[in-house]
Parts: structure tokens; C-alpha cells; sequence
């Protein structure tokens, strides 16, 4: 009970620091099924977690896709981004892609930059850059973002569609769509894909892309809507 009520007294006068952000749940979590020829591969789950005056993102997305219960492909990725109020300060991360590619991701703000290491070693970058996590709705009014898989910056263009009405467990959701472009980095293998993304309240509910390999769809969305 008293762990309850620290926590609950937290929450409170962190709301409005919260706010500036990006929208919270109330159970302090939200989590998408990944989704491949109408089949679950994977999962994607955002926590939230309030220390002091930070406020952390910590995300995990693991996916694995079996050939008659073989792995055929694996992809994984792990995040810790801290947040003081609408800047960004710190992240650790790792990316492990289906081949021999493995990235740790680690940087903070320092000296007026936002220093960090990745795929093209220590980079010095604008202190007030954010990553791209699709989850802060704000991050697409950006011209340049933080890519958190390989650690590198990457210039976007969105294009703000038509409202459009999806379902999720059984509930039809007026939501915002957006389509979500970024530039090619030399070292990546394939180009980066477009993605469909569609905003309630300006929470997360779905993403789609083309997988650039098969040309197969992946759909990743909310599983815990309403519940």
C-alpha cells in the first residue's frame, strides 16, 4: 500500500511535465503485436517509468519468424530513453538485425552536444536532437531524427493524410494518418521503408510497412486497446 501511494503521488505531480511530452497510459504501458501474413512474429512493448524528474522509455521489439518451426529470422532491439520534461538527455540501446550486424547504442548530452556511439562510431550532434520512436507524435514535426536501431541521424518527410477508421479488438477508431519517409544511410542494406502510421489522441495505434526484402507487409499493432 505505501509503495502504491509514493507511486501514485509521483504520477500526480509529474503530470505536468508528463504532458509536455507525450501521452502516458494509465497502467504505465502499452504493447502491439507484430504482424506478418495474418500471423503474430513478434511484439513491441513500450514501459513507462518516472524517476525523480525523469521520465524513461524503456522499449523492447523482438521478433522471430519460423519456416516450419525453424528460425528464419530474428530481429531484436532494446531502448532506454531518458527524458527531463521535452528534452531528450540520454539513451542506451541495442539492435541485434538478423545477420551479423549487432549495434550498442550509447549516448547522452555533454558539453552542448548529444554524444553518442553506433554504427558510424562517437557522433557529436545537436544537443536538442530527439530519436525517432513513433510513439512521440511530436518527433514528426522534425526535419532530422535519431535513428535508435543503428545510432545515426536520418532526415524525414511526413505527409499528413486523410483521417481514417480502423478497428482494434472489435472497436472502430477515428484516428490520424500520416505517411513517414527517411533518408538512406550508405552503411544500410536496403532502403529504409515507408511507413503508414495512425494516431488516436495522439497515442500510437498501428503501423504498416513493406518489408524491402519480400515486399511482404508488416503491420504492428495495438493489442491492449480498451482493456
Amino acid at each position: 500500500m505505501r509503495y502504491f501511494i509514493i507511486a501514485i503521488f509521483l504520477i500526480f505531480f509529474n503530470l505536468p511535465i508528463l504532458a509536455q511530452v507525450f501521452p502516458i497510459p494509465e497502467d504505465m504501458e502499452v504493447s502491439f503485436d507484430v504482424i506478418r501474413k495474418n500471423k503474430v512474429i513478434g511484439n513491441l512493448t513500450t514501459k513507462f517509468e518516472i524517476n525523480e524528474e525523469n521520465i524513461i522509455l524503456h522499449s523492447v521489439l523482438d521478433i522471430e519468424v519460423k519456416v516450419l518451426f525453424i528460425p528464419a529470422y530474428k530481429f531484436f532491439q532494446e531502448t532506454r530513453e531518458t527524458w527531463i520534461g521535452d528534452n531528450f538527455i540520454s539513451i542506451d540501446g541495442f539492435t541485434d538485425f538478423e545477420d551479423d550486424r549487432e549495434y550498442k547504442i550509447d549516448g547522452k548530452d555533454e558539453d552542448g552536444f548529444f554524444k553518442v556511439t553506433g554504427m558510424d562510431g562517437l557522433l557529436e550532434l545537436d544537443e536538442k536532437i530527439i530519436p525517432l520512436n513513433y510513439w512521440n507524435k511530436k518527433m514528426l514535426k522534425e526535419k532530422e531524427v535519431f535513428d535508435t536501431q543503428k545510432g545515426i541521424v536520418r532526415t524525414i518527410d511526413v505527409e499528413k493524410l486523410e483521417n481514417e477508421e480502423i478497428e482494434i479488438n472489435n472497436l472502430k477508431i477515428n484516428a490520424e494518418k500520416y505517411i513517414f519517409n527517411a533518408s538512406i544511410n550508405p552503411k544500410d542494406k536496403g532502403p529504409f521503408p515507408e511507413y503508414l502510421l495512425w494516431y488516436h489522441n495522439d497515442e500510437l495505434i498501428k503501423m504498416e510497412f513493406k518489408n524491402p526484402k519480400d515486399k511482404k507487409t508488416i503491420i504492428i499493432l495495438r493489442n491492449d486497446w480498451n482493456l
